[in-house]
């Protein structure tokens, strides 16, 4: 959530960074003009209470000189105050639900060093890693390769839940669960995370908390008889592990790493993606949150990002780095950077992790502070990255690992969890 406090100052900032995110800025004026009626509804009910107070005393004072009389009217006048303070109570709070609602809806600042841009195609490349390969055959997509192989199996799927779902078996089924614990394995004993097994059924405040709801409602899975909602990442249980806690800045950064199916209906997405296993509706990931200070947070980043290219280097896929622009940047990050990697059947790089640091976004929305050096209360920075996606992954390493005999090649750092060099 933004800063309130920060947006009264200076609701310039909130405007221009509005902008850089091709966004409405009319939201802006709103929530100031409910903020102004807010205070002067404030400073009403503070005079009335102030007036009660005298009251209170007159009646004291009506009382000590055994003027009961008087002693009644002013209790009658103070009745009137109350109960009129009670009316603008509820006004007012009505006043805050609004300005809070409107809040939730308002993005994160985009850090300055993001780059400005309208969509996707403004984003910056920072840096490359391998090369992609050059086949001496036509290399086979692999929702064509997996079927072919029958390992993959999209119709049985479709038949079980419809479209965007996978079925596979036999050694497919075992590359998907080899790469869960190669991953975690490596960022836990290597990276330093704390594994954690969370839910997959959260509550909808832990889904405000976020930054998941409201702005995406639409896509989030809803069980209504119990209002929970299916994770669409690991990050919204992990993030909001310590709301409503005050931690201790000696404790930090808090470094977790948690793999988990994620569940999203993938509302308005169209086009190629659909085919395969590139835009599922259920996909696994192994997800890493950090818990930071401010003072480190971007510092932290560019760590969290390193620690999830370890993963595609160490598996041997090319991929680059991109900086996102203004128009492309996720609604609670500060500043992200997607990792792609190689596909042969897109014949182009595909996302496969997001690297964000929301900043204080989340933690003021799930009030997570921490208590510095200065003894002072501070809301922490929350850092949530892909390290990394587990079906895109499989998908990258069927289609750059392929033979020209259907068969696929193992990567060496996977052999020892597979039990094998190739499949099938």
């Amino acid at each position: 959530m933004i800063d309130i406090k920060l947006l009264r100052q200076n609701p310039e900032i909130f405007a221009e960074a509005l902008k850089k995110r091709n966004a409405d800025t009319n939201i802006i004026n709103e929530i100031i003009k409910i903020d102004q009626e807010w205070r002067k509804l404030t400073t009403e009910i503070n005079n009335l209470k102030s007036e009660r107070n005298n009251l209170s005393k007159l009646v004291a004072k009506a009382k000590a000189e055994k003027n009961e009389e008087r002693a009644k009217e002013i209790i009658e006048e103070s009745k009137k105050i109350g109960e009129k303070i009670k009316e603008l109570e509820k006004v007012q709070q009505e006043y805050e639900t609004k300005m809070k609602n409107i809040a939730l809806n308002i993005p994160n600042i985009p850090h300055e060093s993001v780059p400005i841009g309208k969509d996707e195609t403004e984003n910056i490349e920072i840096r490359r890693w391998g090369e992609p390969r050059k086949f001496g055959f036509e290399p086979k997509a692999h929702w064509d390769l997996g079927p072919e192989i029958g390992l993959m199996d999209f119709e049985r799927a479709a038949k079980l839940s419809g479209s965007r779902f996978t079925i596979m078996y036999g050694y497919l089924a075992k590359l998907e669960r080899a790469l869960i614990q190669f991953m975690l394995d490596f960022h836990t004993k290597e990276h330093g995370y704390i594994e954690v097994w969370v839910p997959h059924l959260v509550k909808r405040e832990t889904m405000i908390f976020t930054g998941q709801l409201p702005k995406f409602e639409e896509e989030a899975y809803n069980i209504e008889k119990d209002d929970l909602f299916l994770i669409p990442t690991a990050e919204v249980p992990l993030a909001a592990l310590y709301a409503g806690e005050v931690l201790n800045e000696k404790d930090l950064p808090k470094k977790f790493a948690a793999s988990t199916p994620c569940y999203r209906r993938e509302a308005g997405s169209y086009g190629r993606d659909v085919r395969g296993m590139i835009r599922q509706h259920q996909f696994d990931k192994v997800e890493l949150v950090w818990i930071t200070t401010p003072e480190r947070s971007f510092e932290d980043l560019e760590t969290l990002t390193r620690d999830a290219e370890k993963i595609l280097q160490l598996l041997e896929l090319p991929y680059r780095v991109v900086s996102l622009c203004t128009g492309d940047l996720g609604f609670a990050a500060a500043k992200t950077y997607d990792i792609e990697v190689w596909l042969p059947s897109y014949n182009t790089y595909k996302e496969i992790s997001s690297c964000s640091n929301d900043t204080d976004f989340q933690a003021r929305r799930g009030n997570i502070r921490y208590r510095g050096r200065d003894n002072k209360l501070h809301f922490v920075h929350t850092l949530n990255g892909s390290g990394v996606a587990i079906g895109r992954t499989l998908v990258a390493i069927i289609e750059n690992y392929q033979n020209p005999d259907g068969s696929i090649t193992i990567p060496k750092v996977l052999v020892p969890y597979m039990g094998v060099e190739r499949i099938p």
